[in-house]
């Protein structure tokens, strides 16, 4: 695996994680009345899919 492949990893797993520290601590109600909280978590899901999108056919 490559240092690119490696940094879009580290990159998925800090989103993945920030998104479910988000989710986390949010009820169930709070979380779908937050405008800023959706947005937050759905900003997060795209970083992740960006970054999974450029990963080498070799680390896939």
């Amino acid at each position: 695996m490559g240092d690119e492949d490696r940094i879009r990893i580290r990159h998925m797993i800090d989103a993945s994680e920030e998104a479910l520290s988000f989710v986390r601590t949010a009820k169930k109600e709070e979380f779908s009345q937050s405008r800023q909280l959706i947005l937050s978590v759905i900003k997060d899901i795209e970083i992740i899919g960006e970054a999974a999108s450029k990963i080498s056919e070799e680390t896939k």
